[in-house]
């Protein structure tokens, strides 16, 4: 899977999350039966040829000769390959030779070794490595050696493990190992620098060697200097042997280069120009490559394009080739190559393929025969598949035929062997089936059955996930949830085991990891996840690394990370100074990326302005919707949904000119919610938060609402004990009790003979709960009521704790009401919102005092998944 989204990145896939690595490995050793007749590798007893070496007689070497001739198949063998007089015989011979040593003795001993593990069928191990080492540490190439010595040598030892980086590994044991290849290195560079070119070099050993090195790399080697100098020396050498290539040298070198590439090696302009040189020969020779060669082209293909490989004439045409070479030759691919032509098409699509008949119809050719081998594929090849599906379906075409039956045969392969999956593999699936089930797959049994199957293992192997799987899996249950999922237990619990790990990873996380992590936490709550210390903990360990990152984060992390820090302070997160800077520090990448949101980045972002409310300083809020709203009018892109937030957003950001007295009312912004009210299909607003953005925006409008929405009204203690206390002072008062003004939320309280309401305001009216930043939902309602020509007295429910603390407020209202002017109306209540918006025991407070970030705040020069829902929505 992709690094975003599976193997995401993906990153997806990549999450992706994006992350899937496939094992594609393309296997050199071997003897290939090609149209035009058979091709033997060097693993043969070597022969010399007249006039390019000295030819010589060594009873010295007779020990490594005599187990070439052996059959190589049991504890003997190896007992035999690390006898000393063997590697004596192998230095004494070299000595003796001296500068007219060809190296053919110790390429003949190498490749014994690599015959062993291959009638073992396996790699060395720890403990045979370590005996090899004592030997091989006199192991010694020279320049005197010919190309094919050292061609053997490199490759026999590579495929056997000798360079095998085990953990933990014995000091002694790497120092050889190090030494071992330096040598090897050094004298291939000096080979391949050599003016005029060396004699002897050839196509099946640059090959081999460019094949080997990727092994190195792709085991664990690390790319030193020195390595990276063989692949720069060897990347010369392709060009010069270009006509010289077969098929299989082809492939094998395309999936060394991208092994390199995907391991880190950097795509240099050799690199590129090698790359370049072996295209067309893939397309001359397509008729000449075997089944295996053409998964790990495609492999190639994809790995290439995912690391920045650019789309040239000659990669698309490539490209055809390949998956004409698909369809022809679908019945011969065994499972683990359907799995892996189905990963790389799928990686493909998702870096910008186009979907072209012959693409179509090598998935199509490939679905049938994954169904009927679906009880022969490995847990990773599983895993790839269902990645495959998800990115096909997620890629907006349309499902191939049979991709529905596909993704059904797997899934009892995921119960079958739930056991056996990596951690990676693990996060790819959970990440597969929440991308599927978002783009409408259906929750059958089987999907609910294989996700159970899988989340107990999350939790046993939650020490072992990467830091982009730690943000896959959030992300996959936040989606999978969002979708209607149950928070069964054992989902509880598989999302509370991950989250130390956020912690505990916080450094590692990439920005779109950050940005799905933050955005999953922020859905989770958003659908009844309580907020724990260890959510709260992951929370503000994610912060300041959105601060330290912010010019790293494209537009649609910005857009989901100022949705999930709305959400989470909507649901009741602490205010903190780190969470005001991520705010600021978000805010202005807006405006640096203004031009760069789509449709739903817009809404999201409007939403998520309005209603963080005071928070963000007016000016600041007015001078961001300015240079986003435009973009709205005349946009026939943004659906219902979209409309409807930003409807919203626009409405509240209205609301607080309209709250401030010498505000500059911005008509603009007026136009705009008569615009988006328009553009709203009525009769499809089912929805019961949709119907009260609708009622709001009519009353905002004057306008007769077209419908009746639905109110849940809730009687605090605390509002029924003031209400009583209130009734008690003066009797004869008339109150009424959870009113509904104008099809508007209800009131709390209102005294209808005066035009006037008391909102006694919980926490879940202020940013935070602060009691003193008041949010977008709450100062949209005030400004409604007093346009509808109400008095607002806003009453924070923390002073109402007893009836000492009530009588400051009673007496104000005994004020207000005693002194109000006879004949009053909506004119008359148009005071200062200083004198009618708060009442407090010390007499009322200014708006500075709501908790604004200040313009200096947002002065420093700084740069930056929400989805489809109900209303507040993203990725």
């Amino acid at each position: 899977m992709d690094r975003s989204s599976a193997g995401i990145s993906g990153q997806y896939t990549r999450s992706d999350n994006d992350y899937n690595r496939t094992n594609g490995h393309a296997t050199s050793s071997r003897r290939v039966q090609y149209r035009h007749g058979p091709v033997r590798q060097r693993d043969n007893p070597l022969r010399t040829t007249p006039g390019r070496n000295e030819f010589y007689h060594s009873s010295a070497a007779r020990s490594s000769q005599y187990l070439l001739r052996r059959s190589v198949n049991s504890a003997q063998d190896f007992n035999a390959l690390i006898k000393r007089e063997t590697m004596a015989g192998l230095v004494s011979t070299s000595d003796r030779f001296g500068h007219r040593y060809d190296g053919r003795n110790h390429g003949q001993y190498a490749s014994s070794i690599k015959k062993y593990t291959s009638a073992s069928k396996r790699p060395l191990n720890r403990a045979e490595q370590s005996q090899l080492m004592r030997l091989l540490q006199n192991f010694t190439a020279t320049r005197s050696w010919n190309w094919r010595s050292l061609t053997t040598s490199l490759h026999s030892l590579t495929s056997a493990g000798v360079f095998t980086p085990f953990k933990p590994m014995d000091e002694h044991v790497k120092r050889t190992q190090a030494a071992l290849l330096s040598t090897l290195l050094e004298v291939i560079i000096f080979k391949c620098n050599q003016k005029p070119h060396a004699r002897d070099i050839d196509a099946q050993g640059v090959a081999n060697l460019l094949w080997a090195i990727a092994k190195l790399v792709d085991n664990g080697q690390e790319q030193t200097p020195e390595l990276n100098m063989a692949v720069a020396a060897l990347m010369s050498h392709v060009s010069a042997q270009k006509d010289q290539f077969i098929p299989q040298h082809i492939a094998n070198m395309l999936w060394a280069m991208a092994k390199l590439v995907d391991n880190g090696q950097e795509q240099t302009p050799e690199l590129n120009e090698a790359v370049a040189t072996l295209l067309p020969h893939v397309n001359a020779q397509k008729a000449n490559f075997t089944p295996q060669e053409i998964n790990n082209l495609l492999w190639t293909m994809a790995k290439l394009v995912d690391n920045g490989q650019e789309w040239t004439p000659a990669l698309k045409e490539t490209m055809a080739t390949l998956l004409h070479q698909v369809s022809a030759q679908k019945n011969q691919f065994i499972p683990q190559h359907i799995a892996n032509l189905l990963w790389a098409i799928a990686k493909l699509v998702d870096n910008g393929q186009e979907q072209t008949p012959a693409l179509n119809e090598a998935v199509a050719a490939l679905l049938p025969h994954m169904n009927a081998q679906k009880a022969n594929f490995t847990p990773q090849g599983i895993a790839n598949l269902l990645w495959a599906m998800a990115k096909l379906v997620g890629s907006g075409r349309e499902r191939a035929p049979g991709l529905k039956e596909a993704v059904a045969a797997l899934l009892p392969q995921v119960n079958a062997q739930k056991a056996d999956f990596t951690p990676q593999a693990i996060a790819n699936l959970l990440w597969a089936m929440a991308k599927l089930v978002n783009n409408g797959q259906e929750q059958t049994p089987g999907l609910k059955e294989s996700l159970a199957a899988l989340l107990p293992h999350v939790n046993a192997q939650k020490a072992h996930f990467k830091p982009q799987e730690i943000a896959n899996l959030l992300w996959a249950m936040a989606k999978l949830v969002d979708n209607g999922q149950e928070r069964t237990p054992v989902l509880k619990k598989a999302m509370v085991a991950l989250l130390p790990h956020v912690n505990i990873q916080k450094a590692h996380f990439k920005p779109q990891e950050i940005a799905n992590l933050l955005w999953a936490l922020a859905k989770l709550v958003d659908n009844g996840q309580e907020r724990t210390p260890k959510l709260n903990e992951a929370v503000a360990a994610l912060l300041p690394h959105v601060n330290a990152q912010k010019d790293q984060f494209i537009p649609l992390h910005i857009a989901n990370l100022l949705w999930a820090m709305a959400k989470l302070l909507d649901n009741g997160l602490e205010q903190t100074p780190e969470l005001n800077e991520t705010v600021a520090a978000l805010l202005t990448q807006v405006n640096a990326n203004k031009d760069q949101f789509i449709p739903q980045n817009i809404a999201n972002l409007l939403w998520a302005m309005a209603k963080l409310g005071e928070l963000i300083e007016l000016e600041v809020v007015t001078s961001t919707f300015k240079s986003l709203v435009y973009q709205i009018s005349g946009n026939t892109q943004f659906s219902q949904q979209e409309v409807l937030m930003s409807l919203w957003g626009v409405m509240v950001c209205c609301a607080r000119l309209f709250l401030v007295s010498n505000a500059n009312k911005n008509h603009v912004f007026e136009k705009h919610i008569d615009d988006l009210f328009t553009r709203l299909e009525i009769t499809f607003l089912h929805n019961e938060e949709d119907q009260r953005t609708i009622a709001q925006a009519a009353s905002w409008l004057g306008r007769a609402c077209p419908v009746i929405p639905h109110y849940q009204t809730i009687v605090s203690k605390r509002q029924s004990d003031f209400r009583n206390q209130l009734q008690s002072c003066f009797p004869s008062l008339q109150i009424e009790e959870e009113k509904s003004l104008n099809s508007l939320p209800p009131v709390d309280l209102l005294l209808p003979d005066h035009n006037m309401v008391i909102e006694v305001q919980g926490p879940s009216h202020y940013v935070g709960g602060d009691f003193k930043t008041r949010n977008g939902s709450t100062l949209l309602k005030i400004a409604l009521l007093q346009k509808a020509g109400f008095e607002v007295i806003e009453i924070p429910v923390n002073r109402l704790c007893n009836q000492d603390l009530m009588k400051p407020y009673i007496d104000q209202i005994k004020t207000r009401i005693g002194f109000q002017p006879p004949g009053h109306g909506s004119v008359s209540l148009k005071r200062r919102w200083a004198d009618a918006a708060y009442v407090t025991a010390d007499k009322g407070r200014q708006p500075t005092d709501h908790g604004y970030l200040t313009a200096e705040e947002h002065s420093e020069e700084q740069t930056g998944k929400p989805a489809k829902r109900k209303k507040t929505n993203s990725q």
